[in-house]
C-alpha cells in the first residue's frame, strides 16, 4: 500500500532542545494510523509540522511522494490535510452552516453576484450532515449541541473541503460513550470510503480497536511501529514508557480509617441534584460514577461553594461546610476540576506561580511575599508530582504537555493540607506512565489521612482506584457499590437506571 504521507529522518529541535529526532514512518493510503506516546514525547511537535504550524529543523516530508513543507494551516488545508483537535476549533455564536463555510461562503450569481448565497449553504450543510447521520438544523448554533455534535461538525467541514487526511487529537476526552461509539463508526466510514485517518490518544483500547496500524513515539523518536495486530495493549505501554508498568494502580498503602471526613445528607438543588447523601471516610477513596449529564460534576461544584444548594447539608470533619470556596479551601477543601485550561490553570502564568497559589497566604513574610520560601515550594512539589519542566519561574504552564499540566493541578494543592480532595476527571488527555504517578499520589494522600471523591467517567479507573462506588443518575445516587461488590454491568446497569439483579452492596 502506497504512502501517502511519509517523513524521512524529520527532526525539531526547540533552543537546541529536541522535541522530535529523525523520524522516519510511512502514513499508508487508506488506512488508520495510531499515534501513541506519553505527553510530552513529540505528539503535539509532529502534527504540528503537518499543519504548517512550524517548520522542522531537519529532515522533510513528503506528500503523494512530492516535497511538501508546508508554510501555514492554509497550506495544509490546500494540499488535503484537515484536522479534528482536541479543543475544537469553532464559533459558539454562529450557526453550523456558518462554521461549516467560514472561510469560503457560497455566493449568488446574476443580478445578486457577490451576495451569501444562504440556501445554497443550507443546502450542503444538509447534505454533509446527512453523510454522518447527524439529524440537526443548519440554523442552529455551536452553542447548542453537545460535544459530541460539535465533533461531528468538524469532520463536515473536513469533508466539504474532500481531505484525503483527516487527523484526530485525542476526539474521546469529552464524548460520552454512545457519541463515542458514533464517532467510531464514522471513523470506520471514512477508512472504507479510502481516506486516511491518524488517530492520536492516549486510550489504548481505542487505538486497538480503531487503527491498522500503530506508531509509538518517546522521548521525540519513533521507538516502535507495525500492523496494529502485533501491538498488544502491554506491548504498546512497554514501548511507550521503555519499560514494563506492573500495575497501573498501585496497591494500597493503607486501608480506610471509620472517621467520617464528608457527610452530606439530603444536599439538594432543583433541576440539579436531588436529595444527595453520601460519606467519605478518612483515607478512603470513593468513586462518583454516572453518565454525562448525570449531576456528578454539578455535585461537586455545590460541595465547593461554586454553585448553591436550597436543602440538605455537608459537614467537613463533623462540622457544616459552609461559606465561599475561599473559606472551604482553608478549611481543607481541595478541588481538581475537570477543565483544567480554563478553571485549573493560569495558562500564561509561571509553572511555579500555578504551584504555589493556593498556598499564597502561608508563604508570606513580615516585609510581603518570602520568594526564596515560594521557590523552595515550588520545587519540592517538582520533585513530589515529577513534573517534566525547566524554569519553574520562566516557563509558562502553558508549555507543559497535558500530562504535566494535570501533575500542576493537582500538585498546587498539596501545600494547603487537604482533608478532602475532589478530583473531576483527574487523568483526562493524560498518558498510561503520568496516570499511574497520579494514582500513586492519590493512594499516598489516602494513607497520610485525607479524604478523595474521584469523579470518572472511565470505569475500569473507578475500579482499579477506589474503595468504594457510588452512582449518579439525573441527580441522584442511585446505589453504592463496595469493592468486593465490583462488577463492570452492574454498574453501568445501575447508571442506565436499569435493573440490577441482587442489591447493591
Amino acid at each position: 500500500m502506497t504512502a501517502i504521507l511519509r517523513f524521512e529522518g524529520l527532526g525539531k529541535d526547540w533552543f537546541g532542545v529536541p522535541a522530535v529526532r529523525d523520524l522516519t514512518l510511512d502514513v499508508r493510503e487508506g488506512q488508520v494510523l495510531g499515534v501513541i506516546g506519553e505527553n510530552g514525547a513529540g505528539k503535539s511537535t509532529l502534527m504540528n509540522m503537518i499543519g504548517g504550524i512550524t517548520a522542522p529543523s531537519h529532515g522533510r516530508m513528503l506528500w503523494r511522494g512530492r516535497a511538501y513543507a508546508p508554510a501555514s494551516a492554509a497550506d495544509a488545508k490546500a494540499a488535503g490535510i484537515a484536522f479534528i483537535h482536541q479543543e475544537l476549533n469553532l464559533f459558539t455564536n454562529l450557526s453550523v452552516a456558518e462554521n461549516l463555510f467560514i472561510d469560503g461562503m457560497p455566493r449568488r450569481r446574476g443580478l445578486l453576484r457577490g451576495l451569501i448565497d444562504r440556501r445554497a449553504m443550507r443546502d450542503r450543510t444538509r447534505a454533509l450532515l446527512a453523510r454522518l447521520e447527524l439529524d440537526i438544523p443548519p440554523e442552529r448554533t455551536i452553542d447548542s449541541l453537545s460535544p459530541g455534535e460539535r465533533q461531528l461538525v468538524e469532520i463536515a467541514r473536513a469533508l466539504d473541503r474532500d481531505a484525503s487526511l483527516i487527523i484526530f487529537d485525542e476526539p474521546t476526552t469529552s464524548l460520552t460513550h454512545r457519541e463515542t461509539e458514533r464517532l467510531f463508526s464514522v471513523i470506520d466510514g471514512l477508512r472504507r470510503e479510502g481516506r486516511t485517518v491518524i488517530y492520536i490518544s492516549h486510550i489504548l483500547a481505542d487505538v486497538r480497536r480503531l487503527s491498522d496500524h500503530v506508531a509509538v513515539l518517546r522521548d521525540g523518536r519513533l521507538v516502535g511501529e507495525g500492523a496494529i495486530a502485533e501491538f498488544d495493549i502491554p506491548r504498546m505501554i512497554r514501548t511507550m514508557i521503555g519499560r514494563d508498568l506492573a500495575a497501573v494502580y498501585p496497591a494500597r498503602t493503607a486501608p480506610p480509617r471509620e472517621a467520617v471526613v464528608l457527610d452530606v445528607q439530603g444536599l439538594s438543588a432543583p433541576g440539579i441534584i436531588e436529595n444527595v447523601s453520601l460519606t467519605v471516610h478518612v483515607g478512603e477513596i470513593v468513586g462518583l460514577f454516572g453518565l454525562m449529564g448525570s449531576g456528578r460534576s454539578e455535585f461537586a461544584r455545590i460541595l465547593m461553594g461554586l454553585d448553591p444548594s436550597t436543602r440538605g447539608e455537608a459537614r467537613l470533619l463533623g462540622k457544616p461546610l459552609v461559606g465561599s470556596p475561599r473559606e472551604r479551601i482553608r478549611r481543607g477543601l481541595a478541588f481538581v476540576t475537570e477543565n483544567r485550561r480554563e478553571e485549573g490553570l493560569m495558562m500564561d502564568a509561571s509553572i511555579r506561580d500555578n504551584l504555589t497559589l493556593p498556598a499564597i497566604e502561608s508563604l508570606r513574610g513580615p516585609l510581603g511575599l518570602d520568594r526564596e520560601r515560594i521557590a523552595d515550594v515550588a520545587q519540592e512539589l517538582r520533585e513530589t508530582v515529577r513534573l517534566k519542566s525547566q524554569d519553574l519561574a520562566r516557563q509558562p504552564v502553558r508549555a507543559l504537555s497535558g500530562g504535566n499540566q494535570q501533575k500542576v493541578v493537582i500538585g498546587k494543592w498539596l501545600p494547603t493540607g487537604p482533608k478532602l480532595f475532589i478530583l473531576d476527571e483527574p487523568t483526562r488527555g493524560v498518558d498510561v506512565g503520568a496516570r499511574s504517578e497520579i494514582y500513586a499520589i492519590a493512594d499516598r494522600l489516602a494513607a497520610e489521612g485525607a479524604g478523595l471523591l474521584v469523579i470518572s467517567s472511565e470505569l475500569d479507573e473507578l475500579i482499579g482506584l477506589c474503595d468504594r462506588i457510588a452512582v449518579m443518575s439525573r441527580g441522584e445516587i442511585v446505589a453504592t457499590f463496595d469493592r468486593a461488590a465490583f462488577e463492570e454491568q452492574r454498574i453501568i446497569a445501575a447508571a442506565f437506571r436499569e435493573s440490577i439483579s441482587g442489591e447493591a452492596a
